[in-house]
């Protein structure tokens, strides 16, 4: 059998992908796992080696590496129409509830009472805190790559903004070509690619274009628009490391100006544990919530948009490249640092805006040590440890 059985067409693919889009829990790994046993084991549409070859490429970008993948299957088996039918079919049951959360948030906190909030806050420090502790042992497992990731999160913490995480983020590929080169294997497998290599080139100009020309054009010209499709856009474009890293992009971007309380965005990033498919489905709650205008489903449809746009014109533009670019040392070496980094960001997201809004009291920190114990040793599904979150601030708050 050859890496692709044979092509279909979009309505088989949107199907495919919706039974997973409604199924998907546990986050990114957890959708790989699911991706394999549909497309490797039952139908076939690919073999081990081109879904291995996949995987190693969507890790390999910025983004949300399920969600790619996704993007990936799609194009090979039924091409542009078959991508874009893979990625809506995938995301769009968690973005259509993440919308409805944000619309009716207010609604369950009267009927939960004060402290259902606090209970979701506290839930989002343990997902944070156990995202973290799984990264750092991936991620950094020897001391130069820990150090660097400490650096990262002084970095973040002391100077916090974007444009210091993406410094950070420059500095930790600096580091990982100094660092000592460490021998991995590689596959030798070919990826299929429907696309040629004069369109992966168009595409990656593009993407590179939008991510200069986007602040630029909000500056210019004040549209808070404009300004919404720049920070998700950016968000999307320089996130390493799986969904969870996106957080202190989004809320460097959308917390201080206002746009978003950071009660608001913790509720929302809870919530989101709850839900099945990727994580950046958090998009359409914080489109839909904010206060500003494009807001509630226009606002949702653009912030989800814009974050997932550098998926596609990466995966577009990469894949005709990524047999010879897999191969070279000095970008494996590279990303080593780049991810040492992520897990430093991700560990000062943990302290702020997650621990400083999420523990204001020993009851929250109860919270927050009992879901990281049924998240981390008894397995328990992300959104039964949400509910009984929400559950337990509402009984704290009415105490």
């Amino acid at each position: 059998m050859g890496d692709v059985e044979k092509r279909g067409g979009a309505g088989e693919v949107f199907a495919a992908f919706l039974k997973l889009g409604v199924t998907s829990f546990g986050g990114p790994v957890a959708h790989l796992g699911y991706f394999r046993e549909e497309f490797v084991a039952r139908r076939h549409w690919l073999d081990e080696r081109a879904f291995a070859d996949l995987v190693a490429l969507c890790q390999f970008l910025p983004g949300p590496a399920s969600s790619q993948v996704a993007l990936a299957i799609g194009l090979m088996r039924g091409e542009f129409a078959g991508a874009f039918a893979a990625w809506s079919a995938f995301t769009l049951p968690s973005a259509i509830l993440m919308t409805l959360f944000a619309y009716g948030a207010g609604a369950a906190g009267a009927a939960l009472g004060a402290g259902w909030l606090d209970g979701v806050k506290a839930v989002a420090v343990a997902v944070v805190g156990l995202a973290t502790f799984n990264m750092a042992r991936a991620l950094a497992p020897d001391r130069a790559r820990a150090t660097l990731a400490v650096a990262s999160a002084i970095v973040a913490l002391a100077l916090p903004s974007t444009w210091s995480q993406i410094a950070a983020m420059a500095l930790g590929a600096a580091a990982g070509l100094a660092l000592p080169r460490v021998e991995e294997p590689t596959s030798q497998v070919s990826t299929p690619s429907l696309v040629g290599r004069p369109i992966g080139v168009a595409t990656l100009v593009l993407f590179f274009a939008l991510l200069i020309a986007l602040p630029v054009a909000a500056a210019a010209t004040g549209s808070h628009a404009v300004a919404l499709i720049d920070a998700f856009y950016r968000a999307g474009a320089l996130v390493f490391g799986g969904g969870h890293v996106v957080l202190p992009l989004l809320q460097a971007a959308v917390a201080p100006p206002g746009w978003i309380s950071n009660d608001a965005f913790l509720a929302g990033y809870g919530a989101a544990q709850a839900v099945p498919g990727p994580l950046f489905s958090f998009a359409a709650y914080l489109g839909a919530a904010m206060g500003p205008a494009p807001n509630g489903v226009a606002g949702a449809a653009l912030c989800l948009a814009a974050i997932y746009l550098p998926s596609f014109l990466l995966i577009v533009g990469v894949l005709p490249f990524w047999a010879a670019l897999r191969g070279a040392p000095g970008a494996r070496a590279a990303l080593r640092g780049v991810n040492a980094s992520v897990v430093g960001l991700l560990i000062a997201a943990l302290y702020r805006p997650v621990w400083t809004a999420g523990v204001a009291n020993a009851g929250d920190f109860c919270i927050v040590v009992a879901a990281f114990l049924l998240l981390y040793s008894w397995r328990a599904p992300p959104w039964l440890v949400v509910a009984l979150g929400a559950l337990a601030g509402a009984a704290l708050g009415a105490l």
